[in-house]
Formats: C-alpha cells, structure tokens, sequence
C-alpha cells in the first residue's frame, strides 16, 4: 500500500524571526527528503513573526504569506504538495491554524484581541481546524505550561523539538480525554530532527488533512525522529 508523508508544521526565514531557511528552500529540503507535502506554518504577528509590526494589517498579512508563496511556487515546479497554516501564541502556548487563507486573514483586524477561546470559535466557524501545539513544552519563552481542550480539536502528540517526557505527557492527557493527535517536525533549520504524519491517501487540498485527523484514523504519527 502506497504511503504519504507529510509535515505539518514548519517556519520559513521570510514568515518568522526563529526561520532559517526560506520557503523555497524547505520545499527542496523536504522534496529531497521524500515528504509528499509540507504545511508551512509560520510564527503570527502575536508569535515570533519576522513581519514589521508597524505595517498597516493588510500589508502585514501579505508579508507574512510570502514564505507560503515562496513554498508554494517552489512545490508546484518540484512535485511537493504545499498548504498554508499559521502558529498564533498566548503568552507562550501556542496554536497551530489550519484550514484558513490569506484573504481571511485580511479581515480579521482584531485578531489579535482575541482570546484562545475566541480563536477557536472564529477559526471554527470559518472553516478552519486548530490544534494545540506541543503540549506539555517547558521553555524560557513559556511562563506557564497550560493546555486547552476547550480551545482546540486536537493535541500535537509528537513535535521533534519538545522533550520525550512533553510528547508522553501530551499522549497520555489526549488519549485519556479522547483528543486525537497530529505530528510534526517544527522545522526551522537544514538539519534537525524529524517528524511528521503518514497518511494513507494522498490529500486534495488541506480538507483532506482536518477530515482525517478529526476521524482520528488513515494516517499514523512519526515517533521516532531521525536527524536529517
């Protein structure tokens, strides 16, 4: 049976400050690598976003998909499926968006007044799907480790950068209360640890991912994480 891997989460040097590689470059990295597809999920304007606050919101917005257009160019001339999401933060917990546009982005001016309540009522109602990003992640930018099964459809249960011990703490809590999981690489960097999702249809569009992981089944998390 044909597999498809695919990361979910990934920053471009051109959407958030902590990038190291442009879009374009980490839709080569991963094509090299054998992923299907990425999702490029830079840091938003209430993150570590290497978007200039004092542009006006819709220019901000504009600047901010650049990494995901850069991907994306580079998917289509390459064979790599690229989709677009988005990484918000309240005070060091983190969310990962999916399911949205650039255009919707363009409305949403008191975005960042929003509370993780908030976020996930609107991005819900507009389609969208969120997921609480590395539960459990102790970090100097992290005042406090709080989770949010109120404010989110499921748990990132393995992230390559977060502890053993913070992706077993995020398995047990998600399994316990029935929060089904996703994987991902938070992939920064040319060479760092790996992860991700093997699905076993390959998506149409990012619907496909959302129907997938709210079923809970057709794909499975990457665990063991390889450095490449």
């Amino acid at each position: 049976m044909a597999e498809y891997k695919y990361e979910t989460h990934l920053h471009t040097c051109q959407g958030s400050a902590c990038g190291r590689l442009t879009g374009a470059e980490q839709a080569e990295l991963y094509k090299r690598l054998g992923y299907t597809g990425i999702v490029v999920t830079d840091h938003f304007f209430n993150g570590n976003c290497a978007v200039p606050r004092e542009l006006p919101w819709k220019e901000r917005v504009a600047q901010f998909c650049a990494g995901y257009r850069d991907a994306k160019a580079k998917g289509d001339e390459i064979g790599l499926q690229v989709f677009f999401g988005l990484e918000t933060n309240f005070h060091g917990q983190e969310f990962l968006l999916y399911g949205l546009s650039e255009a919707w982005l363009k409305e949403q001016e008191d975005m960042l007044s929003w509370s993780p309540k908030e976020q996930f009522e609107k991005v819900t109602a507009a389609g969208g799907f969120v997921v609480q990003a590395h539960p459990y992640r102790t970090a100097p930018y992290i005042p406090e480790v709080k989770i949010y099964p109120d404010c989110c459809e499921a748990f990132e249960w393995y992230n390559a950068h977060n502890s053993a011990e913070a992706n077993e703490k995020a398995v047990a809590y998600a399994t316990e209360h029935g929060i089904h999981g996703t994987g991902g690489t938070d992939a920064h960097g040319p060479v760092q640890k790996r992860g991700g999702m093997i699905f076993e249809k390959k998506w149409e569009n990012i619907a496909d991912y959302i129907e997938a992981v709210r079923k809970g089944s057709g794909y499975r998390i990457i665990t063991e994480f390889e450095e490449r």
